[in-house]
């Protein structure tokens, strides 16, 4: 009891009045409700909201760098297939160009044979044709030069065997 009276005596002593003390604690037993329902609850639910929008955006922002870094790795290998196509592509076109370039020159030597080969023929042929030519004008040299010397006109016969004679001697 002297506790009790003690507290009494300090009860009296700060001015602690029993139903005033009663009636602050419920009054601050509904306002702690009040604040629990109408201010707390809100607020903490709209803390909760955003802590999760914040977890929900972290775990996006970790899926959007790995998304990245596999389109990257994706870009790069890509990129790589693309080069190796490429060089392979250039290695084609070198190997065409080259067998191309062989395949032309090959046709540039047949050509030029075969322009050589006719020019051949051609200065064979007009080689051939000069000559006769030559033995027909050496013919007739021969024929007028005996008829001039013999005095006498020759007939066709006569000109003919002069010129196959001369003819003759003029191939041997």
């Amino acid at each position: 009891m002297t506790f009790l009276a003690s507290s009494g005596g300090i009860a009296d002593q700060f001015g602690l009045e029993l139903p005033k003390l009663i009636a602050q604690v419920i009054i601050f037993g509904i306002v702690f409700w009040v604040l629990k329902t109408k201010a707390f609850g809100p607020i903490m639910a709209m803390l909760e909201q955003r802590r999760q929008r914040i977890a929900d955006g972290e775990s996006k922002l970790e899926k959007i760098s790995k998304d990245l870094a596999e389109a990257e790795a994706n870009a790069k290998a890509r990129i790589d297939e693309a080069n190796i196509e490429a060089s392979r592509l250039v290695k084609d076109a070198n190997e065409s160009a080259k067998a191309l370039a062989e395949r032309k020159q090959q046709d540039a030597v047949h050509e030029a044979n075969q322009i050589m080969a006719k020019a051949r023929e051609a200065a064979q042929l007009e080689h051939e044709q000069l000559m006769s030519q030559l033995k027909r004008e050496f013919g007739r040299m021969v024929s007028d030069a005996t008829s001039r010397v013999t005095g006498k006109v020759l007939n066709s016969d006569d000109q003919n065997r002069i010129n196959q004679e001369t003819t003759a001697q003029v191939s041997l």
